[in-house]
């Protein structure tokens, strides 16, 4: 996908994304550095699927520990 930053404004690139250009406000520090007005960025995104079933396994687990305690 494809953006572009419009403008810093505060430390804040107020990015322009894809064809619609739908504006994001992202903290400069999380673009690589050397990001200026008019850069051009090429953004993706992946799901993360293990990460989300190691998360629910924790949440699961604190889960049952809570209901653990109840029942003592």
């Amino acid at each position: 996908m494809k953006a572009v930053v419009d403008r810093i404004e505060n430390q804040i690139a107020v990015v322009l994304i894809g064809e619609e250009e739908i504006k994001v406000d992202i903290p400069l520090v999380l673009l690589p550095e050397g990001t200026r007005e008019s850069s051009h960025l090429n953004i993706s995104f992946e799901l993360d699927e293990a990460g989300e079933a190691s998360k629910r396994e924790r949440i699961a687990a604190m889960l049952e520990r809570l209901s653990q305690k109840k029942k003592q």
